[in-house]
């Protein structure tokens, strides 16, 4: 059985992983969650479910705005081609819907089938926004949270820049 977001929440809580969590409408694309979300301070993100030509899935996760070549970006991770992964895929490896790809959703990945990459620019924010296993919330917590959330579920993240351009404005700035 797929986790929960209270499921989530406790193991935040275990880590001793400080998080805050915002309800709101559900949120299907950047363009509905820059419209919806409110004051939510930090950095926004865009996680994209992937799989290579190989049989290989990863989770990379950058900033809303992001520009990312999925015809380049797999030589720099030595992974075949990319395609977005299915929902049936999804849902088998990480126990989560389209719409709500969050690299929390790992806690579900326990043989760990799943490479996670953070783009280098979105770790240079203090603090990320990510949906909490649903799209009807979204959770707050550190970069150095993140990292050790994602070690703690035995996902060691491969930081690397993975966007053609980082974004402009006050996004890209640490805060």
């Amino acid at each position: 059985m797929p986790a929960t977001p209270d499921d989530l929440f406790a193991l935040l809580d275990r880590l001793g992983i400080a998080h805050q969590t915002a309800s709101h409408a559900p949120l299907f694309t950047v363009e509905e969650s820059r419209r919806l979300r409110g004051k939510i301070p930090g950095g926004h993100t865009k996680n994209l479910f992937l799989r290579d030509k190989r049989g290989r899935v990863f989770l990379l996760c950058a900033l809303e705005d992001a520009a990312i070549d999925l015809k380049g970006v797999h030589h720099r991770l030595g992974a075949g081609r990319f395609s977005f992964g299915s929902a049936a895929l999804m849902r088998d490896l990480i126990g989560i819907e389209p719409g709500a790809v969050t690299p929390f959703a790992l806690m579900n990945d326990t043989a760990g089938r799943v490479a996670v990459v953070l783009d280098a620019p979105m770790m240079r924010q203090e603090n990320l926004n990510f949906h909490p296993l649903v799209n009807t919330m979204t959770t707050t917590i550190s970069r150095d949270g993140l990292v050790k959330f994602l070690e703690a579920t035995g996902h060691p993240p491969q930081i690397l820049g993975v966007s053609s351009a980082e974004p402009a404005g006050p996004a890209a700035e640490p805060r």
